[in-house]
């Protein structure tokens, strides 16, 4: 023990007169200090950035025993250093983590709010969906107290019932708490819809926390911090964390918490260091180090249920009620311990006192948390590129669960596979080429940020690292950049091959696959190409619709998309078009049937992931129409609205109905509120138009359904109104017709819609000349956007050549030879030839213009 005047002697003095017990004290800030030293240094002679001092001294050294740092800390030249022994370096991808190896007290570690065992129960990370939470908080707030208001009423109602007499001053008092009581449970009935409509305008789901590395002194350094949130939020979404993964681990074979309690933890976990900032209801901020579990997240809220502590409470504050001492005074009830030493040491002191009874009870923790009253643990303390970190623990979470035997949900396996596959592209440096090939129209694929990119496709960051794959001249917004999410996702999954070699006579030839194929093979552990049939086709589709699916706020069923590719496109790529989602909508707008057959293919994701999905998986009878209904499979609603444009058999289709209904739902995943109609009155969803009660409340993301006209209508447009508007019968191929109805949800101009539409088209002048009148003003934007485009083209032109005289002249390097200089002015005035040609053919528009 130190001596007096000696630092630290207090906390030693403190730590001597604690209870012992199996449960452990913590140590104290002079050893967490030394922790600190040893930690930068250690990290320091390894080349790796290492924790703030600040999460060593509050969030790591404040979870271990006394004696556990004393073991962990060398002095070696002057300096404190980790043992060898306590320390150990991991190579994870091109990442570096160094790892300390310690026991940990057994309630110290959090889950982990981005375990990918629950990515399926998370939203994409957008700021309106942060608002509505705050929103379904306070509405839940607001139901607890009306229900509480409502029993009161009906205790009172049953007291006035009870009560002797039959004056008129008894009946008028029964007859008042009848209706207070009634007004109670209107008003509990009210605020449950308006709960309701939250939650669906939520998805049912939260969305997925944003965490940063951790700064100090500006500098990124191995730890991480979530974004600034209000005290109720922090609470509301660590309850949400720990229900969905407590719904997760119930597919477990065995029960884990029992496991623990009778043979402790028998393998690490890892963690790592992440700062909570909460803002308190005073206005105050508390920024708050805890350990998080990167693996073994359900053990680590498992102990926690066994130590009969809440996640939320470690991470926003311990209410001081749930570990009184005898200390302390009574006053405020609703005080909290921040300090995560005072809470654990606290926690221990009450265990060991009550295990020191002569006969504790079998359930007290005390008890039971006897053999996790430590566990073994990593915990990340250094990395060599801190802005990948969270990356890489997720990718280490993803690997760890994979290789797993615990029951993985399909759909968070998907998720998990297709974070695989896009590491799988970065680590063979093709995520740029593959993007590249996808978008030859981007602004600047070399200006691509690889990491935010890879957030971006894997819904655990915003879509803004996606802005240089838009086309120059575009504007960018949700709406494009989710449009560019899914052609990339697409060309990921289902990457094309090169056209077959010309094959030679009496030799055998390799089909070229190319440079993408085999990472998709490799990653998916999939055949060889000539083995690619059905079945692989259904699984590629499948990692898709998941992979898509956690770019929507609501989110369908995956099987839903079943049937969109098929073996060709699994083989040999999806062949996309590479027009973007304006050029698609004015060809369609034009009278270019496809340009609207590659535009139903963008809309597909939508179709399916929107708050009234009109795509579901397979529904019906094959047997016949009467049992379950009209057979409706994924690929007959696609081919369906596909044929809609050229199909004259549906009188009640027009070309305005299907653009408005094309925009209406490629943009409202984006909107913040609900839609309202022209006329004020109020909207009800198509199928439910004859309901009284029990309708669907109208939330941000449904769709009005369009008239002929285009012009919205008093519905919101449903799988209902879909059906009937697109029937069955619209996709099947008329009677003679070669060919299926349908074409891959990414193919571009190959295939030709008009092949198989029911009927002629119209030959009547009148309605010709309407058609023209109407696709002339999309034509000629098209026009426009065209030649603005070759005038840019020119100008980049130019600016290149002088570029290139300017440098050459600078460095006094010769001429390029006659020849090239000759080939390439050849080429440049064929080009103006043309352009001068074309100008003719516009001056002669701009005369028919005044006689049309």
């Amino acid at each position: 023990m130190c001596s007096p005047g000696t630092p630290g002697w207090k906390d030693n003095i403190m730590v001597a007169r604690r209870r012992d017990g199996i449960f452990p004290h913590i140590g104290t800030d002079a050893w967490g200090r030394n922790l600190a030293d040893a930690i930068e240094n250690t990290c320091a002679e390894h080349g790796v950035v290492s924790l703030p001092r600040q999460a060593v001294t509050e969030g790591l050294a404040t979870a271990l025993p006394d004696t556990e740092i004393r073991g962990l800390i060398a002095s070696r030249s002057g300096k404190k250093v980790l043992k060898p022994s306590a320390y150990r370096l991991v190579q994870a991808g091109d990442e570096q983590v160094l790892l300390l190896m310690c026991d940990v007290h057994g309630a110290a570690v959090v889950p982990w709010d981005l375990n990918d065992r629950t990515v399926g129960c998370w939203s994409p990370p957008v700021a309106e969906a942060s608002h509505r939470v705050q929103e379904l908080i306070a509405a839940e707030l607001a139901l607890n107290e009306a229900r509480k208001t409502a029993k009161t009423a009906e205790k009172e109602r049953e007291s006035c019932r009870r009560a002797a007499g039959d004056d008129t001053y008894a009946a008028q008092a029964l007859a008042a708490a009848t209706q207070k009581h009634e007004d109670a449970e209107r008003r509990v009935g009210e605020l449950e819809g308006e709960r309701q409509a939250l939650l669906t305008a939520l998805g049912g789901r939260r969305p997925r926390p944003v965490v940063r590395a951790a700064e100090e002194g500006g500098e990124p350094k191995a730890a991480l911090a979530l974004a600034e949130q209000p005290y109720e939020v922090a609470v509301h979404m660590q309850r949400y964390a720990a229900e969905s993964l407590e719904r997760a681990g119930k597919t477990r074979g065995y029960d884990l918490a029992e496991s623990l309690v009778d043979a402790g933890q028998l393998s690490k976990g890892m963690n790592v260091l992440q700062q909570w900032q909460i803002t308190r209801p005073d206005g105050t901020m508390s920024r708050l180090w805890r350990l998080a579990a990167v693996t073994g997240n359900n053990r680590a809220l498992a102990r926690l249920n066994i130590f009969r502590v809440r996640p939320e409470h470690l991470v926003t504050g311990m209410p001081q009620s749930l570990l009184p001492m005898p200390k302390d005074k009574k006053g405020d009830p609703e005080l909290l311990l921040l300090g995560q030493r005072e809470i654990l040491n606290r926690l221990s002191d009450r265990l060991n006192e009550a295990a020191a009874k002569p006969e504790p009870e079998a359930t007290d923790p005390s008890v039971r948390a006897q053999k996790i009253a430590t566990v073994s643990a990593e915990i990340v303390i250094g990395c060599t590129k801190p802005a990948a970190l969270e990356h890489v623990l997720r990718a280490l979470n993803v690997n760890d669960h994979l290789r797993g035997i615990q029951p993985y949900d399909e759909d968070a396996r998907l998720i998990a596979l297709f974070a695989t596959l896009v590491d799988a592209y970065a680590r063979e440096s093709l995520l740029a080429d593959a993007l590249a090939e996808a978008f030859p129209d981007a602004r600047g694929v070399d200006l691509l940020d690889l990491v935010g990119v890879r957030d971006a496709l894997t819904a655990n960051g915003p879509l803004d690292p996606l802005v240089p794959l838009v086309p120059a001249g575009d504007d960018v917004s949700p709406t494009v950049l989710r449009d560019i999410a899914v052609r990339a996702i697409t060309a990921l999954v289902f990457p094309g091959i090169p056209p077959e070699a010309p094959k030679r006579t009496n030799a055998r030839t390799v089909r070229d696959t190319g440079r993408f194929w085999p990472v998709v093979r490799g990653t998916l552990q999939e055949p060889a190409w000539s083995q690619t049939k059905a079945k692989t086709a259904e699984a590629r589709t499948r990692l898709w619709s998941a992979a898509i699916a956690q770019l929507f706020l609501h989110r369908g069923n995956i099987l839903s998309a079943l049937g969109f590719f098929g073996v060709p496109e699994t083989a040999k790529g999806a062949g996309q078009d590479p027009r973007s989602l304006k050029m698609l909508l004015l060809g369609a707008e034009a009278g270019d049937a496809a340009a609207w057959a590659a535009l139903v293919q963008r809309m597909a994701p939508a179709l399916i992931h929107a708050p009234q999905p009109f795509i579901t998986a397979g529904q019906g009878s094959e047997a016949g129409d009467g049992r379950k209904g009209v057979r409706r499979t994924p690929k007959s609603a696609l081919a369906a609205l596909t044929l809609a444009y050229t199909a004259t058999s549906a009188p009640n289709i027009s070309r305005a109905l299907l653009l408005a209904f094309a925009k209406a739902v490629l943009e409202r995943p984006d909107a913040t509120q609900p839609p309202e109609a022209e006329d004020g009155e109020p909207l009800v969803c198509y199928g439910e138009r004859h309901q009284v009660e029990g309708r669907t409340p109208i939330t941000a993301g449904m769709v009005i359904a369009p008239d002929t006209e285009g012009r919205p209508t008093t519905y919101i447009a449903d799988k209902a109104w879909f059906d009937e508007t697109f029937p069955v019968e619209l996709g099947r191929p008329a009677p003679g017709s070669p060919g299926s109805t349908t074409m891959s949800p990414t193919a571009g101009t190959s295939t030709d819609p008009t092949a198989t539409v029911h009927g002629a088209p119209p030959t009547d002048p009148r309605d010709q000349l309407t058609t023209l009148r109407q696709e002339l003003p999309a034509r000629v934007e098209l026009v426009e956007s065209g030649y603005q485009q070759a005038v840019d083209s020119a100008h980049t032109l130019m600016t290149d050549f002088e570029e290139a005289h300017h440098l050459r002249v600078q460095l006094g390097e010769d001429a390029l030879p006659a020849e090239q200089r000759i080939e390439w002015m050849e080429k440049l005035t064929k080009v103006r030839a043309a352009a001068q040609a074309s100008m003719t053919t516009l001056e002669q528009v701009e005369a028919l213009i005044l006689q049309v």
